[in-house]
C-alpha cells in the first residue's frame, strides 16, 4: 500500500495547483460554522473526464448507517474507495484516470492547503500549530440511491476535516445538497444553510465538537443517482494512531477490495 500523503508527481500537478489555487481563494463562511463552500472546484474538461470516468455502480460497495438501510435491507448509500488497492480492480481506462486524481486527492500540497484555510479551528481543537498536525486522507466516490436520508449529526472526532465534491450532471439536482444546522435540536436544529448541489460545487469544513452539524435530506427515486466525492482526512497523532489507520485501511481491503 502506498502512503496515506505523498507528493503528486508530474502528471497531476496542474490538477494539484488549479485545485489548491481554488481553495486559497475561496474566503472561510462562518455561517452556522466555519466552513468553505467551494465552486468550479474541476475546469470543465476536466470534470467532463471525471464524470466519463466514475465507474458502474457494481464496482461500489454498501455503507451501511441505520438511515441509509432500506425496506428490502439494502443501502441507498454506496461507496468506492479512492485508494490504489481498490482502483487496481477497474478497467484500464479507469483505473489510469483515478490513480492520477487519487494522487492529487492524497496529496500534502492539499492537505497543506486546507489545513492553512482553517488553522485557527484546528489549532484550536488540537492545542498545538498546525505545522505539527499531519492527516490521513482517504478519498472515496459515493453514490446515493433513492430513498437515501442521514439525519442532523457531527463527524466523529477521529475526523479532522471533511471535504465532498459534489458531482451532478447538471443543474436539476441543486435541491440535493447538505444542510448545515446551528444546532442539533430545536431552534437551533432549524436555523440553516442549504448548500447547492450543482457540477463542480463541493465544501469543506474542520469538525468540531458541538459544531459542525449537518445533514442530507431524503432524496427520492425520481431523484436520480446522488453522485459525488468525499475526502475525509483522519486524525493520526503518534504513532499508535498512525498505526491504526494503516490497519484500518488494510481491513478495508480485506472486506471490500478482495470481494469483486
Amino acid at each position: 500500500m502506498s502512503r496515506g500523503s505523498q507528493t503528486v508527481g508530474p502528471s497531476a500537478t496542474r490538477s494539484s495547483t488549479d485545485l489548491v489555487g481554488r481553495i486559497g481563494a475561496t474566503p472561510v463562511e462562518t455561517a452556522p460554522f466555519e466552513h468553505l463552500y467551494l465552486e468550479h472546484v474541476f475546469p470543465p474538461d476536466e470534470y467532463q473526464r471525471l464524470l466519463d470516468h466514475l465507474p458502474e455502480t457494481r464496482r461500489y460497495r454498501e455503507l451501511t448507517h441505520r438511515e441509509a438501510v432500506q425496506p428490502d435491507g439494502t443501502s441507498a448509500r454506496r461507496k468506492f474507495y479512492l485508494l490504489p488497492e481498490h482502483i487496481m480492480w477497474l478497467p484500464g481506462g479507469q483505473r489510469a484516470y483515478w490513480r492520477r486524481l487519487s494522487r492529487v486527492l492524497r496529496s500534502r500540497e492539499l492537505q497543506e492547503a486546507f489545513k492553512s484555510k482553517f488553522r485557527a479551528a484546528l489549532e484550536q481543537r488540537f492545542g498545538c500549530s498546525i505545522d505539527k498536525l499531519s492527516f490521513y486522507p482517504v478519498p472515496m466516490l459515493l453514490r446515493d440511491l433513492g430513498g437515501y436520508r442521514i439525519g442532523i449529526h457531527g463527524d466523529g472526532l477521529r475526523k479532522a476535516i471533511t471535504v465532498q465534491f459534489y458531482l451532478p450532471r447538471d443543474e436539476s439536482q441543486s435541491h440535493m445538497g447538505t444542510v448545515f444546522h446551528e444546532g442539533r435540536n430545536g431552534e437551533a436544529a432549524l436555523r440553516t444553510k442549504r448548500l447547492a448541489f450543482v457540477p463542480a460545487a463541493g465544501y469543506a469544513f474542520p469538525v468540531i465538537r458541538h459544531k459542525s452539524w449537518h445533514s442530507v435530506p431524503q432524496t427520492a427515486d425520481s431523484d436520480g443517482e446522488r453522485n459525488s466525492l468525499m475526502l475525509t482526512y483522519h486524525v493520526q497523532q503518534g504513532p499508535l494512531a498512525w498505526l491504526a489507520q494503516r490497519i484500518h485501511r488494510l481491513a478495508v481491503f480485506i472486506g471490500y477490495g478482495l470481494r469483486k
